[in-house]
């Protein structure tokens, strides 16, 4: 496997899983943890985490190893 090629590569689907949950409990902080729309945040949360996936890797920036923290900051720069 090439440098250039492990840089593309992304996180495994547990992963992802997990920066989804990660982004879906930032998105429930945000609205005051209200009842009745954890399903929307779960939604969100996976086109919000695909979408900063795919912006990385168009970057060539690694994909895999990104922090509750470096998920949060990335969403909030990203969602304005």
């Amino acid at each position: 496997m090439t440098a250039e090629s492990s840089t593309i590569t992304g996180p495994n689907a547990e992963e992802r899983h997990s920066m989804i949950a990660v982004a879906a409990y930032f998105l429930a902080e945000q609205r005051g943890f209200l009842p009745g729309e954890a399903e929307r945040d779960w939604k969100l949360a996976e086109h919000q985490i695909d979408r900063m996936l795919e912006r990385l890797r168009q970057a060539g920036q690694p994909t895999e190893g990104l922090s509750a923290t470096d998920i949060r900051n990335a969403l909030r720069l990203w969602s304005h």
